[in-house]
């Protein structure tokens, strides 16, 4: 189990789906079978579902397709990027209307070894059609480009979640939402 990010976005868009904020985007949840984890699905905010990586076995790549991997994990990033990055399309053409909040969760090493993913990142964060709430890494290893460029932005807020304060930092997290969107509109 992780510190609890995607559960805190998902209750900030709880919290504020009720304020009249339209959110678009995804977040990241672990699927388990039997209670062991068995990989990480993509779920839309609108409840689409694809998988984003599974247990993998050693036998390698399939049918001749480069395996991405993160620890015991295979990175379906075709399953990942017919599901993402129509999102990310839908931002760039929707700036008439109230503005909205898009969601993603997260940028981590099994999302960026999309380079169009890394593109869409880049572009939405460089737009002003909406806020962004996303969810990053801690840094531990070799620091991985996206995620330190996302957490040097001077345009960005970043909260660290812990185990201790994720059930108290939630207010915060709203109010500073509430901000970037007032001053946007």
């Amino acid at each position: 189990m992780g510190v609890g990010k995607t559960t805190l976005v998902q209750k900030v868009c709880d919290a504020m789906t009720s304020a009249d904020v339209i959110f678009n985007g995804f977040y990241t949840e672990e699927v388990r079978e039997g209670g062991r984890r068995v990989g990480f699905d993509v779920v839309t905010v609108t409840g689409e579902r694809g998988h984003l990586s599974r247990v993998g076995n050693e036998s390698g790549a399939t049918a001749g397709r480069r395996e991405y991997r993160v620890g015991q994990y295979v990175v379906d990033l075709p399953s990942f990027e017919n599901l993402a990055l129509p999102l990310f399309r839908q931002v760039s053409v929707s700036t008439e209307g109230p503005r909205g909040v898009f969601v993603i969760d997260e940028i981590g090493k099994m999302e960026l070894f999309s380079q169009s993913f890394i593109r869409a990142v880049r572009q939405t964060l460089d737009s002003s059609s909406c806020s962004v709430l996303g969810t990053i890494p801690i840094p531990k290893g070799k620091p991985l480009g996206l995620v330190e460029e996302v957490r040097g932005r001077a345009d960005v807020k970043v909260f660290t979640i812990t185990k201790e304060n994720r059930n108290s930092i939630l207010p915060e997290i709203v109010s500073t939402l509430q901000q970037c969107l007032k001053q946007a509109s």
